[in-house]
């Protein structure tokens, strides 16, 4: 399947910044997913799970363009560089750079980054020592600014971005531009957004970490450990994927094998 889909006058680039295993058995972080659900599972996403039978991620960022040669809005920021905060379990260094640029995208289109949430693997490139995206705006929600005000995204992300006049504090729902909108998906961490691209009857969900692993297609409700609020993050991945099951919307999905998938097959 391609890296870029058309979303009417939209284009949705999926940017790969590495792959590497997760640092948790997915039998430990989804317990109670089935022998059946698994195997469901690994049929419709079979590259989740390396030859050695570990849980192999990959760690996406996607760019969309608006119209041809428009300004883009990057939607996460990867793993970073070899000294970033993932450094200590995520395979650093990542690609984005490299990624963008093959793309067709300099840097200085980047016109603003959402973090769909401060985990350390979505915000590497956009920490302001290392990132070359220096005058982009840099969205995230309140309840997430406020959630991670201790950790050690406040000194390194958080507050250089807020001495530059670039971080944008959302609350909610939030218009981006001409069909691209943010939409919360809170429970994963407190302020997880997520990403709908739409045009007429076309549209794509840019989950984040609404859910990561197509287990969580075969059942919704499967609760992943490493949710903050598994309950709130089971009740939104089920809302957001019921309402993108009633519109064929796209996903574009951080962590599975193929970077774009439908609800159902």
């Amino acid at each position: 399947m391609s890296a870029i889909r058309k979303i009417g006058p939209l284009t949705v680039i999926a940017l790969q910044d590495a792959e590497g295993p997760h640092f948790d058995r997915r039998e430990d972080a989804l317990p109670e997913a089935t022998a059946a659900q698994w195997a469901a599972a690994d049929a419709r996403d079979p590259a989740a799970r390396a030859a050695d039978g570990r849980w192999w991620l990959r760690f996406r960022s996607f760019a969309i363009r608006y119209g041809e040669s428009g300004p883009v809005t990057l939607v996460d920021a990867g793993i970073g560089p070899a000294h970033s905060l993932a450094a200590d379990w995520a395979p650093v260094p990542g690609h984005l750079p490299a990624e963008l640029a093959a793309a067709g995208i300099r840097p200085a289109e980047v016109e603003a980054i959402v973090l769909t949430h401060l985990h350390t693997d979505h915000i590497g490139w956009a920490v302001p020592a290392d990132s070359p995206f220096t005058e982009a705006q840099v969205i995230v929600q309140q309840a997430e600014v406020d959630a991670f005000a201790a950790a050690r995204q406040q000194d390194t992300l958080l507050r250089p971005l807020r001495e530059q006049g670039r971080l944008r504090v959302v609350s909610g729902d939030t218009r981006l531009g001409e069909g691209v909108r943010i939409v919360s998906t809170p429970g994963h961490t407190p302020g997880h957004q997520s990403v709908l691209v739409e045009s007429g009857a076309e549209s794509m969900l840019i989950t984040g970490d609404l859910l990561v692993h197509a287990v969580q297609l075969i059942d919704p409700g499967l609760a992943y450990g490493h949710d903050m609020d598994t309950d709130l993050a089971r009740e939104s991945r089920e809302a957001a994927l019921a309402t993108a099951a009633t519109r064929d919307s796209w996903l574009a999905v951080s962590h599975l094998g193929q970077p774009y998938c439908l609800t159902k097959e």
